[in-house]
């Protein structure tokens, strides 16, 4: 078979194992990932259970108007960038803090015990974050005002004040995923060729010019790579952690509500299918733009790093 009239039969005749072997895993992908994608009309239909999703009548934007007039469009918009924005930046920074950490440990018992201990809150549930905080602040038995007023000091009602859940959120954050993106860069950080430091140590560099010039800038192409996975996410706010942690609190909606949340109360209560569908397709698309975007500036500035 000639290889450069058809590059595609040839590499598939000769790599025919390793085109097995990744058979199951596209099979998986399109099954869960791209025939789904076909209910995306259900952004421009009235649904109804007796015609189905390919039968029900065609309402073109209704369903996004709905969505935009309905007061809570521009709320959890902005709550979900806004947060996705504070996760990304606190979280990578304490990532690679806990990771720069990790490597300058000497003893290797108490490094994997460390890390170990780091990452398992990352297989936690929220359900059980949840029910921890909940034990935590509750104010009539929360354990933050049992011993405020052992202190003979004033409980305070965490859970209606709005001004105190962004915090709590960007903690909990950070207590269920810091563990889990050290290990990634902890593993960017081993793979520095060893040889960088030997030199600097006999230039008589310290272990902050080390990290500053050598480690910093070798783990910069993952930071970047993880930077831009991770706007493709900016618009999906992480369901179960504000369901879960906020417990669906009605008083502090304004500043915990996104789009993932609202929507499921609207799909619980009111049945709104299409309006449903609108706000996910709206997310989707708008998180699509900004990789795009991302992408494009990051192949301007450095085009080695750019995902594509």
């Amino acid at each position: 078979m000639d290889k450069k009239k058809h590059p595609f039969l040839y590499d598939l005749s000769h790599n025919r194992t390793k085109w097995l072997m990744l058979l199951p895993a596209a099979v998986a992908v399109i099954l869960m990932c791209y025939i789904p994608m076909a209910g995306i009309v259900l952004a421009f239909k009235e649904y109804n259970y007796h015609d189905g999703i390919f039968g029900s009548p065609w309402v073109g934007l209704e369903n996004f108007r709905y969505f935009f007039q309905s007061g809570k469009a521009f709320t959890t918009t902005r709550n979900t960038i806004l947060y996705n924005i504070a996760f990304l930046f606190v979280n990578t920074f304490l990532e690679i803090v806990c990771a720069i950490l990790l490597s300058e440990l000497a003893g290797k018992w108490f490094k994997r015990i460390t890390q170990s201990v780091m990452f398992l809150p990352y297989f936690i549930s929220w359900v059980v974050v949840g029910a921890f905080i909940y034990n935590m602040l509750n104010y009539e038995f929360g354990a933050v005002n049992t011993l405020l007023r052992q202190l003979e000091m004033e409980p305070v009602d965490i859970y209606s004040k709005k001004a105190l859940w962004p915090f709590i959120l960007v903690a909990a954050s950070a207590f269920k995923s810091v563990g889990y993106g050290t290990v990634m860069y902890l593993a960017s950080i081993m793979n520095i060729d060893g040889q960088l430091f030997e030199a600097a140590d006999l230039d008589g560099a310290n272990m902050w010019q080390k990290i500053k010039y050598i480690t910093l800038p070798c783990i910069r192409p993952t930071v970047v790579i993880l930077f831009l996975l991770a706007i493709g996410t900016i618009m999906k706010g992480d369901f179960q952690m504000f369901w879960q942690v906020t417990g669906n609190n009605p008083m502090v909606l304004d500043v915990t509500d996104v789009i993932d949340t609202y929507v499921t109360r609207s799909l619980l209560n009111l049945q709104e299918f299409g309006m449903t569908s609108a706000a996910g397709l709206y997310q989707s698309v708008f998180s699509f733009i900004l990789v795009l975007i991302a992408n494009r500036i990051v192949k301007k500035v450095e085009p080695d790093y750019a995902l594509f």
